[in-house]
Protein backbone atom coordinates (compact mmCIF):
# COMPACT_ATOMS: atom_id res chain seq x y z
CA UNK A 1 0.00 0.00 0.00
CA UNK A 2 2.94 2.50 0.89
CA UNK A 3 4.50 2.11 -2.60
CA UNK A 4 1.18 3.04 -4.77
CA UNK A 5 0.11 5.71 -2.35
CA UNK A 6 3.69 7.05 -2.82
CA UNK A 7 3.41 6.22 -6.65
CA UNK A 8 0.21 8.36 -6.82
CA UNK A 9 1.64 11.28 -5.20
CA UNK A 10 4.42 11.30 -7.54
CA UNK A 11 2.19 10.51 -10.89
CA UNK A 12 -0.40 13.27 -9.69
CA UNK A 13 2.28 15.81 -8.90
CA UNK A 14 1.66 15.63 -5.07
CA UNK A 15 4.53 15.96 -2.67
CA UNK A 16 4.20 12.82 -0.17
CA UNK A 17 4.82 12.63 3.02
CA UNK A 18 5.59 9.84 5.39
CA UNK A 19 4.37 10.02 9.24
CA UNK A 20 6.30 7.35 11.36
CA UNK A 21 6.64 6.51 14.99
CA UNK A 22 10.09 6.82 16.10
CA UNK A 23 11.96 4.05 18.32
CA UNK A 24 15.22 2.46 18.57
CA UNK A 25 15.18 0.74 15.26
CA UNK A 26 13.97 4.38 13.73
CA UNK A 27 17.27 6.29 12.46
CA UNK A 28 15.92 9.50 12.02
CA UNK A 29 17.25 13.01 13.17
CA UNK A 30 15.97 13.49 16.66
CA UNK A 31 16.64 16.90 16.67
CA UNK A 32 13.41 16.82 14.43
CA UNK A 33 11.34 14.16 16.01
CA UNK A 34 8.37 15.83 18.22
CA UNK A 35 6.09 13.53 20.32
CA UNK A 36 7.81 10.63 19.41
CA UNK A 37 6.86 10.74 15.84
CA UNK A 38 8.64 12.76 12.87
CA UNK A 39 7.32 13.95 9.31
CA UNK A 40 9.27 13.47 6.25
CA UNK A 41 8.79 14.23 2.51
CA UNK A 42 9.87 11.51 0.89
CA UNK A 43 9.36 13.15 -2.70
CA UNK A 44 11.86 12.34 -5.33
CA UNK A 45 13.61 15.47 -5.25
CA UNK A 46 13.70 15.77 -1.65
CA UNK A 47 15.52 11.79 -1.46
CA UNK A 48 18.15 9.97 -2.99
CA UNK A 49 18.14 6.61 -2.82
CA UNK A 50 14.94 5.64 -1.53
CA UNK A 51 14.28 2.14 -1.08
CA UNK A 52 10.97 0.76 -0.08
CA UNK A 53 10.94 -2.78 1.18
CA UNK A 54 8.31 -5.22 2.52
CA UNK A 55 9.84 -4.62 5.97
CA UNK A 56 11.95 -1.14 5.83
CA UNK A 57 11.97 2.46 4.34
CA UNK A 58 15.19 3.45 3.69
CA UNK A 59 16.93 6.69 1.69
CA UNK A 60 19.03 9.68 1.99
CA UNK A 61 17.68 13.30 3.17
CA UNK A 62 19.32 16.50 3.88
CA UNK A 63 18.45 18.00 7.07
CA UNK A 64 19.66 21.80 7.53
CA UNK A 65 22.20 20.79 4.42
CA UNK A 66 23.93 17.36 6.08
CA UNK A 67 23.05 14.65 4.35
CA UNK A 68 21.56 11.60 6.55
CA UNK A 69 21.01 7.83 6.15
CA UNK A 70 17.16 7.47 7.10
CA UNK A 71 15.65 4.18 8.02
CA UNK A 72 12.11 3.77 9.28
CA UNK A 73 10.51 0.04 10.12
CA UNK A 74 7.34 -0.43 7.94
CA UNK A 75 5.64 -1.62 10.94
CA UNK A 76 6.34 2.13 12.20
CA UNK A 77 4.46 3.91 9.23
CA UNK A 78 1.89 5.92 10.85
CA UNK A 79 0.48 7.77 7.45
CA UNK A 80 1.67 8.41 3.73
CA UNK A 81 -0.11 11.27 1.88
CA UNK A 82 -0.01 14.28 0.00
CA UNK A 83 1.11 17.38 1.55
CA UNK A 84 -1.08 19.69 -1.12
CA UNK A 85 -4.08 17.93 -0.06
CA UNK A 86 -4.14 15.53 3.02
CA UNK A 87 -5.55 12.21 1.05
CA UNK A 88 -3.65 9.29 1.49
CA UNK A 89 -3.92 6.54 4.35
CA UNK A 90 -3.27 6.50 8.08
CA UNK A 91 -2.17 3.08 9.62
CA UNK A 92 -2.45 2.09 13.51
CA UNK A 93 1.04 1.25 14.86
CA UNK A 94 1.19 -1.65 17.07
CA UNK A 95 4.23 -2.75 18.38
CA UNK A 96 4.16 -7.16 19.15
CA UNK A 97 6.57 -8.25 22.03
CA UNK A 98 6.06 -4.37 24.00
CA UNK A 99 3.67 -5.25 26.86
CA UNK A 100 5.03 -2.84 29.61
CA UNK A 101 3.35 0.26 29.53
CA UNK A 102 6.40 2.36 30.60
CA UNK A 103 8.39 1.35 27.99
CA UNK A 104 5.95 2.78 25.29
CA UNK A 105 6.20 5.77 24.17
CA UNK A 106 2.65 7.53 24.48
CA UNK A 107 1.10 10.59 22.14
CA UNK A 108 -0.02 13.43 23.76
CA UNK A 109 -3.35 13.02 25.47
CA UNK A 110 -2.84 9.25 25.53
CA UNK A 111 -2.63 7.79 28.74
CA UNK A 112 0.22 4.19 29.13
CA UNK A 113 -3.11 1.91 29.44
CA UNK A 114 -4.39 2.58 26.46
CA UNK A 115 -0.38 2.93 24.62
CA UNK A 116 0.11 -0.95 26.15
CA UNK A 117 -3.13 -2.34 24.94
CA UNK A 118 -2.13 -0.53 21.41
CA UNK A 119 0.91 -2.37 21.99
CA UNK A 120 -0.14 -5.19 22.63
CA UNK A 121 -2.89 -5.84 19.34
CA UNK A 122 -0.91 -8.15 16.88
CA UNK A 123 -2.69 -7.01 13.74
CA UNK A 124 -2.42 -3.95 12.34
CA UNK A 125 -5.41 -1.90 11.21
CA UNK A 126 -6.02 0.76 8.59
CA UNK A 127 -8.27 3.38 9.25
CA UNK A 128 -9.89 5.90 7.17
CA UNK A 129 -8.37 9.56 6.01
CA UNK A 130 -11.57 11.80 5.96
CA UNK A 131 -12.08 13.88 2.27
CA UNK A 132 -11.46 17.81 2.60
CA UNK A 133 -13.31 20.71 2.88
CA UNK A 134 -12.61 21.57 -0.70
CA UNK A 135 -13.51 18.06 -2.33
CA UNK A 136 -16.82 18.46 -0.49
CA UNK A 137 -18.12 22.31 -2.05
CA UNK A 138 -16.23 20.80 -5.31
CA UNK A 139 -18.74 17.93 -5.40
CA UNK A 140 -21.59 21.00 -4.56
CA UNK A 141 -20.45 23.28 -7.44
CA UNK A 142 -20.58 20.39 -9.75
CA UNK A 143 -24.13 19.33 -8.83
CA UNK A 144 -25.44 22.90 -8.86
CA UNK A 145 -23.97 23.58 -12.58
CA UNK A 146 -27.01 23.05 -14.56
CA UNK A 147 -24.28 22.69 -17.79
CA UNK A 148 -22.64 19.42 -18.35
CA UNK A 149 -19.77 20.66 -19.88
CA UNK A 150 -16.66 19.67 -19.14
CA UNK A 151 -14.36 22.28 -16.73
CA UNK A 152 -11.78 23.74 -19.44
CA UNK A 153 -8.25 22.85 -18.70
CA UNK A 154 -6.49 24.35 -16.04
CA UNK A 155 -3.43 26.69 -17.46
CA UNK A 156 0.00 26.15 -16.10
CA UNK A 157 1.21 23.60 -13.46
CA UNK A 158 2.13 19.59 -14.83
CA UNK A 159 0.09 18.25 -16.97
CA UNK A 160 -1.80 15.00 -16.14
CA UNK A 161 -2.71 11.72 -17.85
CA UNK A 162 -6.62 10.98 -17.67
CA UNK A 163 -7.60 7.18 -18.79
CA UNK A 164 -11.30 7.04 -20.24
CA UNK A 165 -12.41 3.71 -20.52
Amino acid sequence: MLRAIYEWCTDNGYTPYLAAMVDAQTRVPKEFVEDGEIVLNISFSATSGLKMDNDIIHFSARFGGVSREISVPVANVVAIYARENGQGMAFEVTRPGLHDASATPTRSGEDASSASTAAASSAPTLTAVPSTQSENTTEVDESNNNNNDPEPPKKGGKPTLTRIK
